[in-house]
């Protein structure tokens, strides 16, 4: 198991907090440039807002390396850190956050996209293989989501879900009448943090949980599991993980879209990005994560500012 585990766990429980002054419509603090309107400090080209849920970590990751990228072309970064996805496309298509660093508008944020979709643009894709899963420890018998069915005793009839507006929360949804869960299974949905609270309670005691997760997503190699086999497809396909930006950000940023536009990041390079950030580094150091990233694979990006 990857170090600093329970450390880890702990990061999306803090960044709940996070939002403790914000205001009614999730977006708090200083509020979002919209658009770069306004900016100031010490980037010369103005103030680019990120918004992201820290405790989904590709976001978090790939956030701090844009942090880095842009500060580096001369851009004033504004970290703007949200509880539920709703929020954040919200604030998005409002202007309030200039850039969602790792959004899923194809398949699992499709409604979202629907909503907001004319007022956000995407700025490209950086990884094209990520998915939804259903897991369950390596040690169970089961292999199938159809093996769910009948044996819900063995799981005290709950499937340990994720954030209530979350995209896999409702494909989730869509996907357990497909296989007769309904009445079985109840999908408890909390957050992130307390999914990976039981995920790790439950495979040190060696005991059977089964779980809502992600590809790609560290806690698949930091603890002992297996992805159910979805022969019905319920779970969707693979999906690209992308940069979205508020409408009109190309026109006002032309530079920085030009350089998100051609990030692109394999499953180890992404594998290592994501490892450093939460699992090496940890909470407070991000800077210092990504900065040990470059080194290592810097050189392998022409989009790489130095």
């Amino acid at each position: 198991m990857k170090k600093n585990i329970a450390t880890i766990v702990a990061i999306g429980a803090a960044a709940s907090l996070t939002l403790a002054g914000c205001s009614g419509d999730g977006m708090g603090g200083t509020g979002g440039t919209g658009g770069g309107s306004g900016a100031s400090g010490a980037g010369d080209k103005g103030t680019i807002t990120l918004g992201f849920l820290p405790s989904w970590t590709d976001g978090l990751s790939t956030a701090y390396l844009l942090e880095d990228q842009l500060e580096k072309l001369g851009y004033d970064v504004e970290m703007k850190t949200l509880t539920e996805a709703g929020p954040l496309y919200t604030g998005l298509a409002q202007g309030d956050v200039d850039i969602y660093p790792s959004a899923w508008p194809e398949l699992t944020h499709a409604e979202y996209m629907e909503t907001y979709g004319e007022d956000i643009e995407d700025l490209g894709a950086y990884y094209d293989n990520a998915k939804l899963t259903i897991a369950v420890p390596e040690y169970s018998e089961l292999d199938s989501i159809d093996d769910l069915a009948g044996a819900g005793a063995t799981f005290d009839g709950k499937i340990i879900g994720i954030e209530p507006g979350a995209g896999l929360t409702s494909q989730t949804q869509k996907m357990m009448p497909e296989y007769g869960l309904e009445g079985e299974y109840e999908l408890v949905t909390s957050s992130t943090a307390a999914m990976l609270t039981e995920l790790k309670a439950a495979t040190e005691k060696q005991e059977d949980i089964v779980v809502t997760l992600w590809r790609p997503f560290w806690a698949n190699d930091a603890f002992p599991l297996k992805d159910l086999e979805d022969p019905k497809g319920a779970m969707g396909e693979a999906e690209g993980l992308h940069f979205l930006g508020t409408k009109g950000f190309a026109e006002e940023y032309p530079e920085a879209a030009a350089l998100i536009e051609q990030i692109k990041l394999d499953d180890e390079q992404y594998g290592a990005l994501e490892d450093l950030v939460v699992n090496e580094y940890g909470e407070g150091k991000e800077a210092d994560a990504v900065d040990a990233w470059l080194e290592e694979h810097g050189d392998q990006f022409d989009w790489v500012v130095s």
